[in-house]
């Protein structure tokens, strides 16, 4: 079932600049995208500890529907900076407006989670702040010596905005040396228009370009989605130009509509599809790929980083 139009609290929509949108139409999902409802202990305790640290995540503003999965296993992946993003693109569910000021006690209050879930391998990520003078690069920078501070053996993986037109922002973040760096291309550079109009396709892929330019000991990682009406060819293309970037992991998801208001999915990709570009990618030279129905960029993401690391290991001839 989607959503008609989500509002906060009643008193206004969450997507505001979508509210006069004409709805799209919604395709029934097939039997391989269904997921269990959440409700194990862990899940109610992961939640608690959430909530007590008064944080924000991911996993509920995006809707994901892998909440169930992950949080009965501790792995919550927390949005810094605020539950508003000053973007709108047409596939996300995060709400869209201007957000309030930063909060200094956040990465205390996250790295205090990370610790008390005892997490091996944790996932920031945030909500886009073009409105900050360096797009929020610092507070990433606070989160990562928050956390190796409360949880030094937690390894860290960050999940960034593109940091546009915010001169030495990425060098502040990569100088904090996460254990991977993450950004999303998320679509081939034909629909960025129409679903991601904020951002720059070729901006997005130098930016991790250059990480790898500035530490090549960083693992980078970028995904997309696909069923927005992408053709083959031009996935195949995004991996080339990713191999070209020297990105070392790539995840492919299916899109999901979050409300009648988003992008419409053009099509539900068949799970063998998705075990082909997966083996084609693997062909391409990434160290690792998760490529499913289910995919999203935090899913997994502790032991795909173990084996993110066994892969590099592997291509250095060591054991």
């Amino acid at each position: 079932m989607v959503t008609i139009l989500d509002t906060t609290n009643g008193i206004r929509p969450r997507h505001p600049e979508k509210a006069h949108r004409p709805d799209t139409a919604v395709l029934r999902k097939p039997d391989w995208i269904r997921v269990r409802a959440p409700g194990s202990p862990v899940y109610t305790e992961t939640k608690k500890v959430v909530k007590e640290n008064g944080l924000v995540t991911v996993c509920e503003e995006a809707g994901c529907p892998n909440i169930g999965e992950c949080w009965s296993q501790r792995h919550a992946t927390m949005m810094i900076m605020g539950d508003t993003c000053t973007r709108a693109c047409a596939f996300c569910n995060v709400r869209t407006g201007m957000p309030g000021p930063l909060d200094a006690d956040e990465p205390r209050r996250v790295a205090e989670a990370v610790a008390k879930l005892g997490l091996r391998h944790v996932v920031i990520t945030s909500v886009d702040r073009d409105d900050l003078s360096d797009g929020g690069a610092q507070h990433f920078v606070e989160v990562i010596q928050a956390i190796r501070e409360a949880a030094p053996l937690t390894t860290i993986e960050i999940l960034t905005p593109d940091f546009l037109r915010k001169e030495k922002a990425l060098e502040k973040v990569v100088a904090a040396r996460p254990d991977v760096f993450n950004h999303n291309l998320e679509t081939v550079p034909r629909l960025y228009l129409k679903i991601r109009p904020g951002a720059r396709y070729f901006h997005s892929l130098r930016l991790l370009d250059t990480v790898k330019q500035i530490d090549p000991t960083i693992f980078t990682k970028s995904g997309i989605m696909v069923g927005l009406g992408e053709a083959r060819e031009e996935v195949l293309q995004v991996m080339d130009d990713m191999r070209s970037a020297h990105i070392d992991f790539l995840t492919i998801g299916q899109y999901l509509q979050p409300t009648r208001k988003h992008a419409a999915v053009d099509r539900f990709v068949d799970p063998d599809e998705f075990k082909s570009y997966e083996t084609i990618a693997r062909t391409k030279g990434f160290h690792m790929v998760s490529a499913s129905p289910l995919t999203r960029s935090s899913y997994h993401a502790d032991a795909d980083f173990d084996q993110l690391r066994q892969a590099r290991l592997a291509s250095m001839g060591r054991s």
